[in-house]
């Protein structure tokens, strides 16, 4: 008689409903239809994220990053969102000083890579007052992709006997054609996506050129998917290539054209990240009553993202950051 294996599982909460099966009853219901989608920011985040929802942001890092909906989202004082922590620095930087979040799925969220980590964010998570479940960046991007695939989990061997796996809400099953242990993957389903792309079509066939991570995926996995782009380019153009769309229309709800649309972030092969900007950001946060005021003055008092350009530098500013990030290519 063969010994029972003893099966674990982690003990950290799970944020999201992986069933397969509830989020195509919601897709099978949502429009496909190729119509002109192009909007504001503020109206994306009105119309399509509501308190307590559970978000998702593209790009890596500060590559790629939605910023104008960052801030719409902080100016509209949306609240008790959940957040995937994939690839995340600046963009956890502005939602959690916006007190925007409440659970966390973490893989990677306080650091700003080799910029050094965040001290608010950092104070925020240490404060209790936010509910994390651990992941890696591989697992978080699994976990989207089982979403894609439209199941409820994938297998996969890492983590196992880690306190990565003891934080998680990961489980451990058993192979039925081997009856090897594997972990089991929940699927992410966000309510909302945003992503910043190169340049798109105004129904949302999307073009991203350099790293794109885990973006496709979202795409498919999120509920409602707002692209945010450098430039709007006319459908001839992306017939022409149709095998480059790496983002196609039917998952995309809303389409917002954002020049800089990154900055403070790097958009690869346009303009290069404002380090000094970053730096300032993150030496101000030592000081709880000085970040207070500056966040206000960057972005809750600020109009909107042409006006937080131009308060910082404007198209001044960018045309240097577009030559360093030329320069860098030719070396």
């Amino acid at each position: 008689m063969s010994k029972a294996v003893e099966l674990k599982q982690g003990q950290n909460q799970l944020f999201t409903d992986p069933d397969a099966d509830r989020a195509r009853e919601f897709f099978r219901h949502k429009s496909r239809a190729m119509a002109n989608k192009v909007t504001t920011a503020e109206e994306a985040v009105k119309t399509l994220i509501k308190d307590g929802d559970y978000i998702t942001i593209g790009g890596f890092g500060a590559n790629r990053i939605p910023t104008a909906i960052l801030h719409e989202i902080v100016r509209q004082k949306k609240k008790n969102l959940g957040f995937a922590g994939h690839t995340a620095t600046h963009d956890f930087q502005i939602l959690i000083a916006g007190e925007c979040i409440d659970r966390l799925d973490v893989a990677y969220i306080i650091g700003l890579e080799a910029r050094g980590l965040s001290p608010h964010a950092r104070r925020a998570v240490e404060s209790g007052n936010i509910k994390l479940t651990e992941w890696t960046n591989a697992t978080l991007s699994w976990r989207i992709k089982a979403a894609a695939m439209g199941l409820s989990f994938l297998p996969a061997r890492n983590i196992m006997g880690t306190d990565t796996f003891k934080y998680s809400a990961a489980k451990e099953i058993i192979c039925p054609f081997t009856g090897q242990k594997y972990v089991a993957h929940p699927a992410l389903y966000p309510d909302f996506a945003a992503i910043h792309v190169h340049e798109c079509d105004v129904y949302g066939n999307a073009h991203v050129y350099g790293a794109s991570v885990s973006d496709q995926d979202l795409a498919k996995a999120a509920k409602r998917v707002v692209i945010t782009t450098e430039r709007i380019i006319s459908n001839d153009k992306i017939r022409q290539h149709p095998e480059a769309t790496f983002i196609p229309f039917w998952c995309v709800d809303a389409v917002i054209e954002v020049p800089y649309g990154s900055y403070p972030g790097n958009m690869p092969y346009e303009y290069f990240s404002d380090e000094e900007y970053l730096k300032q950001w993150l030496n101000v946060e030592k000081d709880p009553a000085e970040f207070n005021k500056f966040f206000k003055k960057q972005i809750i008092d600020t109009k909107n993202f042409n006006e937080y350009l131009d308060m910082n530098g404007g198209i001044e500013q960018m045309i240097k950051l577009r030559a360093i990030e030329h320069l860098t290519e030719k070396k």
